[in-house]
């Protein structure tokens, strides 16, 4: 009989959701749910056996092959080890104490088989082994946070977001071969802090002893005071923390049983992990809300092609989009943007594509996050307007040394633009996200969703003979005034072009900008690129603008039946 609490050092598996509080106990064993005997407060328990120990140890005739004086027969079972793109470690079978707590929680070997009783121990119910649920691992340790693995200077070393080995506190501990164990985080003799864990996880104060998140302590995760709604799931059913802070890394991953095995998501659907709290619910903002629009950034049409290991450099990338593309959960906050198209803290983190095609572990500029997807390794296999020159690769549209571009990557080439509207003058730059955004001003920021074309904020009319109007052109009316362009300020044919004859902004101009290594800046200044749909060669097969001087140029081509053969075009600004 165990008269007091006892000291042996072996902590088992959670009997439940690991990392996550649970009943608040004396410290003794004796009112937790490894107390297996009649006395057992849990309702796995036996009918008969009054000792308390016994179920792992045994003073005498215990196993002579590990210490512990353990009392259950050795399994020979194969495991599936944790294994994830991102891990540094190699992880095995498991080993030590991790083996042993396994003798219970793979469902293997039966909770009443003890080496020093010569039958079976019977239980309540007949229940013979561990019940299923999160506690019954089972042989695929696959979605289980990975033990048995060296724990080492090297391994902080290789991946920088791990801690030194050497300034782990005391209740965190190593085996003898600094290999990291179950008993890591948990003490099978000691649930005062909830699921046997060896220190308090609120605010992931155990998860943070090992890992160092870069950003971490900034994000919006760690320090949210956000509670759930009550409607909608539930996003911390396991949990009896109520704020997004409290839960921290409970947000997203959990240690055992994992729904999305590589790097133990709740869900394994991706985007599930965010938005059961960024629907509303939690998160002020609906995002879930915004997938449902014409056009967007569908992260429901994908499930396990995203990879944090996946290099757009190198090529390969499958078609995707993800939430995780765009976001660093880790990072991420609500620091507003210095200044476009220098990113938010809401894309802080995020790995980008540079100027000259580079990777960089940490986008600076809006763009270099889009570049991913739309610039070298772009998912788009066709343009949705007809160009005189072709090009998917957004990178190469606003290299700033093309002939003309808009100023993203750099403030634009044409220091005469009269139409600019407050607060733009020809030396501003601008982000993605000026154009391409939510088409409701009252809704999440981003590009998310619109039920507008081409995932604009505001309406753009690319079909030919528009009638002209504010909100035919409202995106460009956004930044240019409509009168100054309609008064041919900036060009002195405009009115006639989008008014009188009902050609699209479209018709003439490429948006993004004409690449240096197709155009050149006596044709494509301007952001000239022909739509070929709306513009036709001459007679003599001629379809081009020629800028001939500041402010001036002539167009050789045919547009609705007119021949121009050259019509002179006092020209003044445009990119």
């Amino acid at each position: 009989m165990m008269s007091k609490r006892c000291k042996i050092g072996l902590a088992f598996l959670v009997l439940g959701s690991a990392l996550i509080p649970g009943p608040v106990s004396s410290g003794s064993i004796l009112d937790t749910k490894h107390n297996l005997s009649i006395s057992g407060p849990g309702p796995v328990k036996s009918t008969t056996e009054s000792e308390i120990c016994i179920f792992c140890h045994t003073p005498h005739n215990g196993r002579r092959d590990i210490p512990y004086l353990w009392n259950k027969a050795d399994t020979a079972t194969s495991y599936t080890p944790y294994q994830s793109t991102t891990l540094h470690a190699t992880v095995g079978q498991p080993t030590g104490a991790s083996k042993l707590c396994l003798s219970c929680h793979d469902g293997t070997i039966a909770l009443g088989a003890l080496l020093t009783r010569p039958a079976e121990i019977a239980f309540v119910g007949g229940v013979r082994f561990i019940p299923d649920g999160r506690a019954k691992l089972g042989t695929d340790l696959s979605d289980d946070h990975p033990v048995s693995l060296v724990y080492d200077g090297a391994l902080a070393t290789s991946n920088t977001e791990l801690r030194d080995p050497l300034t782990l506190p005391s209740q965190v501990r190593l085996d003898q071969n600094n290999e990291l164990q179950c008993t890591a985080c948990h003490d099978s003799h000691d649930n005062s802090n909830g699921k046997f864990l060896v220190m308090s996880n609120q605010y992931s104060g155990l998860c943070t002893t090992c890992h160092s998140k870069d950003g971490w302590t900034q994000t919006s995760h760690s320090t949210s005071s956000k509670t759930w709604n009550g409607l909608g799931s539930n996003p911390w059913p396991n949990s009896t923390y109520t704020t997004v802070a409290e839960n921290g890394c409970g947000n997203c991953h959990v240690s055992h049983s994992a729904g999305g095995h590589q790097r133990l998501m709740n869900y394994a659907i991706e985007e599930d992990n965010c938005l059961v709290c960024h629907t509303g619910n939690v998160a002020s903002k609906n995002i879930a809300n915004e997938l449902t629009k014409s056009y967007g950034h569908f992260v429901q049409n994908y499930m396990g092609q995203h990879d944090p290991a996946e290099n757009f450099v190198l090529g390969g990338v499958a078609k995707h989009v993800e939430c995780a593309d765009c976001h660093n959960a880790h990072e991420s906050n609500p620091t507003p943007s210095p200044g476009a198209p220098m990113v938010s803290g809401a894309l802080a983190g995020v790995s980008g594509i540079d100027v000259s095609g580079q990777l960089i572990r940490y986008a600076q500029n809006q763009q270099e996050i889009c570049y991913k997807c739309h610039g070298d390794n772009n998912v788009s296999s066709s343009l949705t307007i007809t160009r005189q020159i072709a090009q998917l690769n957004t990178r190469l549209e606003f290299d700033p040394g093309n002939p003309s571009f808009h100023p993203v990557a750099a403030s634009g080439v044409n220091q005469n633009v009269p139409s600019l509207l407050p607060p733009y003058t020809t030396l501003s730059r601008i982000a993605c996200t000026d154009c391409h955004n939510n088409d409701d001003v009252s809704g999440p920021k981003g590009p998310h969703g619109s039920n507008n074309a081409y995932l604009l904020a505001k309406n753009y009319t690319t079909a030919d003979n528009t009638t002209e109007s504010p909100l035919a052109y409202e995106l460009c009316y956004t930044c240019h005034s409509r009168a100054s362009l309609l008064a041919d300020q900036s060009f002195k044919a405009h009115s006639s072009h989008i008014v009188t004859y009902q050609a699209p902004c479209s018709a003439c101009h490429d948006a993004h900008g004409v690449s240096n290594t197709q155009g050149n800046a006596v044709n494509n200044a301007h952001l000239i690129n022909f739509d070929l749909n709306i513009v036709q060669p001459d007679s003599l097969a001629r379809l081009y603008f020629e800028k001939t001087g500041p402010g001036s140029g002539k167009c050789y081509l045919n547009c609705h039946g007119a021949t121009h053969d050259p019509v002179n075009v006092p020209l003044k600004s445009t990119y």
